[in-house]
């Protein structure tokens, strides 16, 4: 027991912010989490971590809106007691924080020193993880920055790590060598590449906030302006993936709903391959007030389906078919209903994908964002062509 917490004592690595080693001192914390300090002991290494983590929370390694100080770490991956450990009763949420107790109730105080290391992050922070996500954070101005961690020892990376820190440089932003399971427990087990990087959350913009191009007259009626409206998309990784293929593809504008809709996560950033980082994304609270208006304004809506016999009321036809030459609102529905009747009832048109092949049962559809690249690519291709 001894050795083992010798071990792990080696292992919590301590980073000391500002230049020349001035600022406050703070802790990365051992891989099953930590406490604030002076909020006594933490959990064990069986223990389960809150369950009043929000979602947001958990994609960013931990929330620290409500708090200067957050725990960083990886869930537990094994419930089994610890030499010398006795099991206790869970508590009523299953939380597991009593789970564990030591023999005469008395927890050792090398145990502890080490459960107890302090980790901080500054109050409403999140953790980029990933090369793509994090150049792109450094090398825009949508964030504020506060410490880059790198993997100590980057071997084949070595370059990569020397334009990171060259980055941070420009920036003011602190740089950190920490090891590889310092920087799993700072994003939570995800596939960080050896980067991670502390900044403050990407909001939504407002659509009330962004410049309306131009289509006075006949000539700006006649632009071929492309603009991705998502409807109640939840999953993170379906998220990035349709900002990544929005940007590639020349999509001019991404609108979001904002009810039921999956925030701007450091997951998401990863999963567009830091296309978020450099692409606006806006939202709107009544989006069926938003496509009105813009039907009004001249704008075709076209709506998706993988179902075509499901619609009703609304014309369908192949994306291969469909031609167009005046501004075009693409709407695409959440991964599992799809569009709603309501945002159907509002669209000129609506858009399917034809299979290649006579379809098994419960094999008909493709995933959203799969969907949304071939039908991306097939309208604005046309517009390359003008």
């Amino acid at each position: 027991m001894e050795q083992a917490l010798r071990a792990l004592r080696r292992g919590a690595a301590r980073v000391v912010l500002g230049a020349g080693g001035h600022g406050p001192t703070r802790d990365i914390c051992p891989p099953w989490g930590c406490r604030p300090l002076g909020a006594g002991p933490g959990p064990s290494p069986g223990a389960q971590l809150p369950a009043a983590a929000s979602q947001g929370a958990a994609e960013a390694g931990g929330d620290a809106r409500g708090s200067p100080r957050t725990r960083v770490g990886p869930e537990p991956r094994s419930r089994r007691g610890a030499e010398g450990c006795e099991r206790g009763p869970r508590g009523a949420a299953g939380a597991g924080q009593e789970g564990w107790r030591w023999p005469g109730g008395e927890v050792p105080k090398a145990r502890r020193r080490l459960e107890g290391l302090p980790v901080e992050r500054t109050r409403g922070s999140e953790i980029l993880f990933g090369i793509a996500p994090c150049a792109m954070a450094l090398s825009q101005s949508r964030r504020d920055l506060f410490r880059l961690f790198l993997k100590e020892g980057a071997g084949a990376r070595r370059l990569v790590s020397s334009e990171f820190i060259l980055q941070a440089t420009a920036r003011g932003v602190p740089v950190h060598r920490v090891r590889r399971r310092e920087l799993d427990a700072l994003c939570r087990g995800r596939v960080h590449q050896g980067v991670c990087l502390e900044a403050s959350p990407l909001r939504f913009k407002s659509l009330e906030e962004a410049e309306e191009p131009d289509l006075g007259g006949e000539e700006g009626l006649n632009r071929q302006l492309v603009w991705l409206v998502l409807e109640q998309i939840q999953d993170p990784m379906n998220l990035g993936a349709l900002l990544r293929s929005a940007y590639f593809l020349g999509v001019d504008r991404v609108v979001t709903s904002q009810r039921d809709s999956c925030p701007l996560t450091p997951t998401v950033s990863k999963a567009s391959s830091g296309a978020m980082e450099v692409f606006d994304v806006y939202s709107t609270d009544d989006l069926r007030s938003f496509l009105k208006a813009k039907a009004a304004e001249g704008w075709e809506v076209v709506g998706t389906v993988s179902k075509p016999e499901e619609v009703e009321n609304v014309p369908v036809i192949s994306c291969l078919e469909f031609r167009w030459n005046k501004p075009i609102i693409i709407v695409i529905g959440n991964e599992g209903d799809g569009l709603s009747l309501e945002t159907q009832l509002l669209c000129h048109r609506m858009l399917a994908i034809p299979p290649g092949r006579a379809l098994h049962p419960g094999i008909e559809s493709l995933n959203v964002s799969v969907a949304t690249g071939i039908l991306l690519h097939s309208i604005c291709s046309q517009k390359l062509r003008q």
